[in-house]
C-alpha cells in the first residue's frame, strides 16, 4: 500500500453552485487556496487528482434513474417541478446534473484510490453532501457522494465500511441508502433533531431487519461544547468501530457545528474540530490500516470557520497536523477580503479553544450529554455484544 495521500481536486468543481444560496462555493476555493498557501498540498506524499464525473450506472447504485432523469431535465424547463428540486433548499441550477456528477465521481475516485492501494487516505473537501436521498434531492445536496463511493467500495469488493458523519445536521441520505445493508455501519453525531434539520437520527434508528445494529444515531443537545462533543464522541464511535471491525473508514466532517454557524445551535471551535479529525485518523489507523476516505460537508461561516477547519482536516489526512498557533497567510487574506468583503478574517489557525474532556462514566448525575450518550449505548450497544454501563466497552 502506498503512503500517498490523494486529494482529488480540480476548479470545475465549484460548478456546484446553488446562486445567492448558504452552500457557497467560495467557501471550498477558500479552503483550497488556504492550505496551498501552508504548504499543506506541496508535502511530497500528496498527490492532486483531478476528478471524472460518475456516469449514470454508478449514480444508479444510489440513485432511481428517474431521479437521474429529472436532474437532466429540470435546469431546462421552467415549470419542472418534483423530486425536492426547485425549492428554496434545492434550487435548480444550470449544470446541475454535469456538477453533482462530478462532486460524486470525486468521491469515488477517492475511494477506489484507497482500496486499490494506491493511496492509504484520499479527500475530497467539495463532497459530503449526505442528505440527497435516492429519488429526491435534499438539504442542499443533488446527489450523495458518501453513498456512492460506499457503493463503489462494495462493487470492488470491501466486506465491512464504516461511515462516520460528524456534521452538525443527522446523515440521513447516507443511513437510507445502506438501512439494511450489514456490511456498512453508519454512525452519525448530531445536534438533536427535534431542534434541527432534517428531523432524523434518533438513537432507536438502528438499521432494517437485516441490519441490526448497522445504524448508530448520537443526537446532542443544542449548545453542546468541545468538551461535551468529545465525550461523546469517544463514548461511542471507538466502541461500535471497533465491534465492527471495518476495511476502511469512510468519513464526512462537516464544519456547522460551530459556534459561529449560522444554521445550528452547537458550541464547538476549530481547536476542537481539528481533536475529532485526528480522532478520526487515529481510528484508521488503529483499525483499517490507516484506509481513510475523508469528505466535506456542511459549514456556513464561509470565511471564518471553515477553510481553517478543513485545511486542519487536510493537513491531518496528509501528515502533520497544523500548530493550532499557525498564522493565516497574507495572501489568503487578501484573498478573502476581494471575495467576501466585510467579513472577518481569522488571524490564526486556532480560536484559542482546549478541546479537553472528561471520558463519560455511568455514575453521577447525568447532565443533557450523558443522558444522549445512555440513550445511544442503551440501544445500540447490546446490538454489538458490548454493555453499555461499562465504560471499557
Amino acid at each position: 500500500m502506498s503512503d500517498d495521500t490523494v486529494v482529488v481536486w480540480d476548479e470545475s468543481m465549484l460548478a456546484y453552485d446553488m446562486g445567492d444560496h448558504p452552500l457557497d462555493p467560495v467557501r471550498v476555493e477558500l479552503t483550497v487556496a488556504l492550505a496551498r498557501e501552508l504548504g499543506v498540498l506541496d508535502r511530497p506524499a500528496v498527490r492532486l487528482v483531478k476528478p471524472e464525473p460518475a456516469d449514470d450506472a454508478l449514480l444508479a447504485r444510489v440513485h432511481d434513474p428517474r431521479y437521474l432523469d429529472a436532474v437532466r431535465i429540470a435546469p431546462r424547463d421552467p415549470l419542472f417541478a418534483g423530486f425536492g428540486l426547485g425549492t428554496s433548499d434545492n434550487p435548480v441550477f444550470e449544470g446541475m446534473h454535469e456538477a453533482s456528477a462530478l462532486i460524486a465521481g470525486a468521491s469515488a475516485t477517492a475511494a477506489e484510490a484507497v482500496w486499490r492501494g494506491e493511496a492509504r487516505r484520499a479527500v475530497n473537501v467539495a463532497g459530503g453532501l449526505h442528505h440527497a436521498m435516492p429519488a429526491r434531492a435534499a438539504g442542499f445536496c443533488v446527489y450523495n457522494d458518501p453513498a456512492v463511493a460506499i457503493a463503489r467500495l462494495l462493487d470492488l469488493g470491501a466486506e465491512r465500511i464504516a461511515y462516520v458523519d460528524v456534521d452538525v445536521h443527522h446523515g440521513d441520505g447516507v443511513q437510507q441508502v445502506f438501512w439494511d445493508d450489514p456490511r456498512v455501519l453508519t454512525v452519525s453525531l448530531h445536534e438533536t433533531p427535534l431542534a434541527l434539520f432534517p428531523g432524523t437520527g434518533f438513537p432507536d434508528e438502528t438499521g432494517g431487519p437485516g441490519a441490526p445494529g448497522s445504524t448508530v444515531n448520537v443526537p446532542l443537545p443544542p449548545g453542546v461544547d468541545d468538551a461535551g462533543w468529545q465525550r461523546a464522541f469517544h463514548a461511542i464511535v471507538p466502541s461500535v468501530l471497533r465491534a465492527f471491525r471495518p476495511q476502511l473508514l469512510v468519513t464526512q466532517c462537516g464544519a456547522d457545528g460551530h459556534r459561529l454557524d449560522p444554521l445550528a445551535d452547537l458550541n464547538l471551535t476549530v481547536d476542537g474540530q481539528r481533536a475529532t479529525y485526528l480522532a478520526l485518523r487515529a481510528l484508521a489507523d488503529e483499525l483499517c490500516e490507516g484506509r481513510w476516505v475523508a469528505t466535506g460537508g456542511g459549514g456556513y461561516a464561509l470565511v471564518e470557520v471553515v477553510p481553517r477547519a478543513w485545511t486542519h482536516l487536510l493537513a491531518i489526512a496528509t501528515g502533520d497536523p497544523l500548530d493550532p498557533a499557525t498564522l493565516t497567510p497574507p495572501a489568503w487574506r487578501e484573498l478573502c477580503a476581494a471575495r467576501r468583503p466585510g467579513r472577518e478574517i481569522p488571524l490564526r489557525m486556532t480560536d484559542d479553544a482546549e478541546p479537553s474532556y472528561e471520558p463519560w462514566q455511568p455514575t453521577g448525575e447525568p447532565n443533557a450529554v450523558d443522558r444522549a450518550i445512555a440513550a445511544t449505548r442503551k440501544t445500540v450497544f447490546p446490538l454489538f455484544g458490548l454493555d453499555p454501563y461499562d465504560p471499557r466497552d
